[in-house]
């Protein structure tokens, strides 16, 4: 990826870069519930603030437990509805609490480059497979040569295996195993309007990393993508083969524009 997509992109909700929050925390699912369900869908980036910190809605102990809580949900999350890809979690969030792992997963993938480098190996395992800790530290070791102490490793892989965990990719507390989920309607939703993101359109909207979490046969996706269309989560259109998605409402016409933008750089 260039280093001009990655500008355009970053204006549309990614983040790049080599530091992310799962050097420290998992991605917070229990959190972001909580969080979400004491706010409403309209809610400022102050309100957020104001909900963690001062209303204390994720029972920390300390304010500056709080406080911390607060910026690692901010990184990965961006709590502010000028953000397109929150603003769609916020959108989808409440339809369906059974999709909403893959919601959170989805986004932190977006905006915690730390955890995107670990898809391609989390995928990689064959489902059923025994994934230990000892593995992913060795993976993230030989991507992150020399980078992080013997126990800086291990949380940091901790971390990972935790939110891959609470997505569902992975089961168990200690044995992780490799699971396959079950991808929702508004799941796939927001996929695809991640992929729509980067620039793609059509048949291409399917064959991305991004639907890659879900794997599937092409025709089980293109129901739920039918299913999620037919309750105005977004417009998908197959005739002859011929797919067309859209996403009404989610963009802003600046933010069509750089998506427009990021089309054409790709």
């Amino acid at each position: 990826m260039t280093e001009q997509t990655e500008l355009l992109l970053s204006q549309l909700g990614f983040r790049f870069g080599i530091n992310g929050p799962h050097a420290a925390r998992t991605m917070m699912l229990d959190d972001l519930r909580l969080l979400l369900t004491h706010t409403p869908a309209q809610a400022s980036r102050a309100d957020y603030v104001s909900a963690v910190v001062d209303g204390n809605v994720l029972a920390k102990p300390t304010r500056k437990a709080r406080e911390l809580a607060l910026r690692h949900m901010a990184t990965l999350y961006a709590l502010d509805l000028g953000n397109p890809i929150f603003r769609a979690l916020r959108r989808l969030w409440p339809l369906n609490e059974a999709a909403q792992p893959l919601l959170a997963l989805a986004v932190a993938l977006a905006r915690d480059p730390l955890l995107r480098g670990t898809q391609a190996f989390i995928l990689g395992q064959a489902a059923g497979a025994v994934v230990p800790r000892e593995a992913m530290e060795g993976f993230l070791n030989s991507s992150h040569a020399d980078r992080f102490s013997p126990a800086s490793l291990k949380s940091f892989a901790q971390n990972v295996a935790g939110t891959w965990t609470a997505a569902g990719f992975l089961h168990g507390r200690v044995r992780k195993t490799r699971a396959l989920v079950q991808p929702q309607a508004e799941s796939v939703t927001l996929l695809l309007f991640l992929s729509y993101l980067e620039g793609r359109t059509g048949q291409r909207l399917f064959s991305s990393d991004w639907i890659s979490l879900v794997g599937g046969l092409p025709d089980e996706l293109e129901a739920l993508a039918s299913s999620a269309s037919h309750r105005s989560l977004m417009v998908f259109m197959n005739a002859g083969g011929v797919k067309e998605v859209r996403f009404p409402g989610y963009l802003t016409p600046e933010e069509e524009h750089i998506r427009l933008e990021v089309s054409h750089v790709i």
